[in-house]
């Protein structure tokens, strides 16, 4: 029965990082092994369950559906084996992918509890606002702010960020300070990540919503570049008030229209492992959704 476990975990690797090498890396084992581990597999089951080309490997359809399976298996084990020992014997490597602001502001200031809570367990972090390829990277979670793309990938909801509209004192000095959502449309904005340069702010005032076209000429692919260039005068920038209230306490930043509110952004994790994420995985959700929520 050992020998179809670790045919199940080697699979699993393999199937989630896309080759025998990357997954020979991350299990300590060589790339022969690895591969002949999966071919054995293949020929006990009598099915292809990868295809092999000189770039990539791929998941048949059958392939993906016995992925799905082994996850549920070794998951269940795993739970199995937590609840003989006790939660406190979660072990292994955790890979956590986080934005910059976010992970650096409210996410890496709570993970020596989490830690400490389970002391045989390891973090990776991974912080960036480029959205890699999780699933080559090998994340186990990754800490979205903003709308989720679709993705065969699990979720989880962990908090919801207010967001507001916030300027330095020398671009208000030299352009204005807007009155009125109306009168964005004569200032320079910025955009962040996933923004084109021309959008569409949505504004709440009681039961009224006012929508006003906005445009500008700064568009940063993550949010130290948003702050820096509201910061330095580029232009009038929506932050998450968890992401700007530091600038906005010194003085750096200034809100504007407090009268108005944005609608507000979700915070995600989600599993490129899938919709059943291992117990150590799921343990630091939860502590995670517990935490956030409350901040």
């Amino acid at each position: 029965m050992s020998d179809r476990l670790q045919e199940l975990a080697v699979f699993i690797r393999v199937g989630e990082r896309g080759g025998f090498s990357r997954a020979a890396r991350d299990m300590n084992l060589s790339q022969p092994s690895v591969s002949r581990i999966v071919g054995e597999l293949e020929t006990r089951l009598g099915v292809k369950l990868l295809l092999r080309s000189t770039r990539r490997l791929a998941l048949t359809p059958a392939g993906e559906q016995f992925l799905a399976r082994a996850r549920e298996i070794l998951a269940d084990l795993e739970n199995a084996e937590d609840a003989a020992r006790g939660v406190d014997s979660l072990r292994g490597t955790i890979r956590l992918a986080v934005p910059v602001i976010y992970g650096m502001r409210r996410i890496i200031p709570r993970l020596k509890e989490f830690l400490d809570r389970h002391p045989q367990l390891r973090m990776e972090l991974r912080v960036s606002d480029a959205h890699q390829d999780l699933v080559a990277e090998g994340v186990d979670i990754a800490v979205r702010v903003g709308k989720l793309r679709d993705s065969p990938f699990g979720a989880r909801k962990l908090a919801t960020l207010q967001r507001l509209l916030a300027a330095a004192p020398s671009y208000l000095e030299t352009r204005g300070t807007p009155r009125t959502p109306a009168d964005l449309a004569q200032h320079d904005c910025i955009f962040g990540p996933n923004s084109l340069g021309l959008e569409t702010w949505i504004f709440r005032r009681r039961d009224t919503v006012v929508s006003v076209e906005v445009a500008g000429r700064i568009h940063v692919d993550s949010g130290p570049g948003v702050l820096a260039s509201a910061i330095s005068g580029l232009g009038i920038a929506v932050v998450p008030s968890a992401m700007g209230e530091e600038e906005i306490r010194s003085g750096a930043l200034v809100p504007l229209l407090t009268n108005y509110t944005l609608e507000p952004v979700d915070v995600h994790a989600i599993f490129p492992g899938g919709p059943h994420p291992s117990p150590k995985v799921r343990a630091l959700t939860e502590y995670l959704a517990d935490t956030l929520s409350t901040s």
